[in-house]
């Protein structure tokens, strides 16, 4: 197996969990609220679905390029809203529908991208993406949402050292992180060194670097994805950059997010 095959294996194992999950719900399973602001589960799955069809074009871009063309077009016109609202429309679907696209979408993707030739890329919203690259931006949007899904049904997302695509994504984009926001880049290097869920050690960086984050993966990944607020992690940060980068971490592409609300201030206050 290529290593194209060996990572939509991964991809498609994370979207098959979810979908398992998914699948059962009734009507009012699928309307079940999350913590992304005006989401429910039926949003969420949505996302993926209306992403994947997006990532689909991208890959053919080099054979059809108008579909593409049109989503670059809806985007220059509503840049801040025009992903959002393709996910509420789709969720509007019945659920059915919405499982039946989402598993149609998600084999189109795969297909489309053993297809984009060796050696281009292929555009996306950042930066033109590699084949490989665009699958592990799919991982981690998938299993961020799935995160999300699992969060609002009461349900414990099982982890697997697969959310290693994750970490090394957040990894690679700490200095988009920074840009993203208008800030400059720290100049000191960072190590980071990170637990996986098998209990292996994980590591990024100059063992000699003067800064570092450390702790476990499962944290840091919730935390480039923006599905945990950072008092709620067991990272810690030695050094100034590596401190300032926990704040504004930020693995996927877009404008930065509003982040999560810490566990502490999500607590009713009891009345005096």
């Amino acid at each position: 197996m290529t290593l194209l095959d060996d990572l939509l294996a991964d991809l498609d194992a994370e979207g098959d969990r979810l979908r398992e999950v998914v699948a059962v719900l009734d009507a009012d399973g699928w309307a079940t609220p999350t913590l992304a602001e005006g989401w429910t589960v039926a949003t969420q799955v949505a996302h993926l679905l209306w992403t994947d069809e997006a990532a689909t074009a991208a890959a053919r871009a080099h054979l059809e390029p108008e579909p593409w063309d049109a989503i670059v077009r809806a985007g220059a016109a509503d840049i801040d809203h025009f992903v959002d609202d393709g996910a509420h429309e789709l969720a509007a679907l019945a659920p059915i529908e919405l499982l039946t696209g989402w598993d149609a979408a998600r084999v189109a993707l795969a297909d489309a991208l053993r297809a984009v030739p060796a050696g281009q890329k292929m555009p996306w919203f950042g930066p033109p993406m590699s084949a490989a690259s665009m699958v592990t931006a799919r991982f981690m949007e998938t299993w961020a949402h799935a995160l999300d899904v699992h969060a609002a049904l009461g349900l414990e997302a099982e982890q697997t050292d697969r959310i290693r695509h994750v970490a090394h994504l957040g990894v690679r984009t700490r200095g988009f992180s920074f840009v993203n926001r208008g800030l400059d880049v720290p100049p000191a290097d960072v190590r980071v060194v990170l637990t996986a869920p098998s209990g292996d050690t994980w590591e990024w960086g100059d063992a000699d670097a003067a800064e570092s984050v450390t702790g476990s993966a499962l944290d840091f990944c919730a935390l480039v994805t923006q599905r945990v607020h950072r008092g709620d992690t067991d990272l810690v940060a030695v050094g100034p950059g590596a401190d300032a980068w926990l704040d504004v971490a930020q693995a996927f592409a877009g404008p930065p997010g509003p982040g999560r609300v810490s566990r502490q201030a999500r607590q009713p206050r009891e009345s005096s």
